[in-house]
């Protein structure tokens, strides 16, 4: 294993006293600050109805990408049926939802719509213990809800085969903990310690370097920055995921933590990538107002053809954006129905001209909406 010999931020004398230039980041936060406001001020434009659209959709998006970027892909139907229980939120049919679904979405509903409580111990552990209800991570036993022993060894974030793994960083040993989490508890509860986007970012690198659970950190490292996003806001509904755009940028992210844990204390690039990364969640989040009106007029224009809920659940599917073309035997998976009945289903919409055959012919006979929802 390659351990060359390197020094991390927690090492360092003055550690955990951050710095950072707020002069230089005086433009990432006007803009993310900016960004917001025209955000939040469609979205009251809007109205309820649409907000609890965004919402929802924002919701997913964040459930969904905060696993996948820890390798776990979860179902996006169960995640969404999941949000929209507790949103109230009325999307037909409720997909069936397992036990690991539930314990993301508890912990990412918990961070944001109760931004304001305060975070304690017993809340990580709770979300910990939400994150694995059945104590395992794959196949492997963990330490649920306490602190991590390191009776395997020093935490470690490791890549490459077994006999050739590079550190990109060591945690601070287990004994450290108690008095470290004691720390960043103390700091987050305390009121205008920090601007709250510059908080925001803190609190993620902080929590994520500490890495006191045996699994499970980066997501709620997230969450942690998801709770502070929404104090900044001033709102515990969620619009935008940052969750997202930190997958999409994954390998950057992952270079500039490393950079960070192995810098100065000084770590106003960190605030700046995480602003910067913010910054295009938000504009992101544009594209999905968008989405979310286009499918409104869509089904406003169709509201008087009666539609049967495997129709329904199929329409949506595509209008949410769905990847590739649509065929009879993928119609049939989505709505859990016979292929005669998927083809029955295509064929009257099809009359109703809601769908229209693609150019390409036979087996392959595919699928599109006429007027792609706008």
């Amino acid at each position: 294993m390659n351990t060359s010999k390197t020094h991390y931020i927690w090492q360092l004398s003055d550690w955990p006293n951050m710095g950072y230039d707020l002069a230089a980041l005086a433009k990432p936060l006007s803009d993310v600050s900016r960004a917001q406001g025209v955000l939040l001020g469609r979205l009251v434009d809007m109205g309820m109805p649409f907000q609890n659209q965004a919402s929802l959709t924002a919701l997913t998006e964040d459930v969904m990408k905060t696993s996948e970027i820890e390798g776990a892909r979860l179902d996006v139907d169960s995640v969404r049926s999941s949000i929209a229980r507790r949103l109230g939120v009325d999307i037909g049919a409720l997909a069936p939802v397992d036990r690991n679904v539930e314990g993301v979405v508890e912990m990412v509903m918990d961070a944001t719509s109760h931004c304001t409580d305060s975070l304690t111990a017993e809340r990580l552990f709770g979300w910990h213990a939400a994150l694995f209800p059945f104590g395992y991570s794959g196949r492997s036993k963990i330490q649920v809800a306490r602190w991590r022993d390191d009776a395997s060894g020093p935490m470690q974030v490791v890549s490459g085969a077994m006999h050739g793994q590079t550190v990109h960083y060591q945690a601070p040993p287990a004994e450290r903990l108690e008095a470290e989490i004691a720390h960043f508890l103390t700091w987050a509860n305390t009121p205008e310690s920090d601007p709250m986007l510059i908080k925001a970012g803190l609190a993620h690198l902080w929590f994520v370097t500490l890495h006191p659970f045996e699994d499970g950190n980066g997501r709620i490292a997230r969450a942690v920055g998801d709770l502070f996003l929404a104090r900044a806001d001033g709102c515990s509904q969620r619009f935008y995921s940052l969750s997202a755009q930190i997958q999409r940028e994954r390998k950057a992210y992952y270079h500039v933590l490393e950079v960070t844990q192995k810098g100065t204390l000084d770590v106003t690039p960190w605030l700046d990538w995480f602003l910067a990364a913010l910054l295009r969640a938000v504009e992101s989040s544009q594209h999905t107002l968008d989405a979310i009106l286009m499918k409104a007029r869509f089904w406003n224009r169709h509201a008087t053809i009666p539609l049967n809920q495997r129709q329904v659940k199929v329409l949506n599917r595509l209008l949410d954006g769905f990847q590739g073309n649509l065929t009879s035997s993928k119609w049939a998976t989505i709505a859990k129905c016979s292929p005669d009945t998927a083809l029955r289903d295509i064929n009257e919409l099809i009359i109703h001209g809601i769908l229209l055959k693609m150019a390409s012919g036979g087996r392959s006979t595919a699928y599109q909406l006429t007027d792609g929802g706008d």
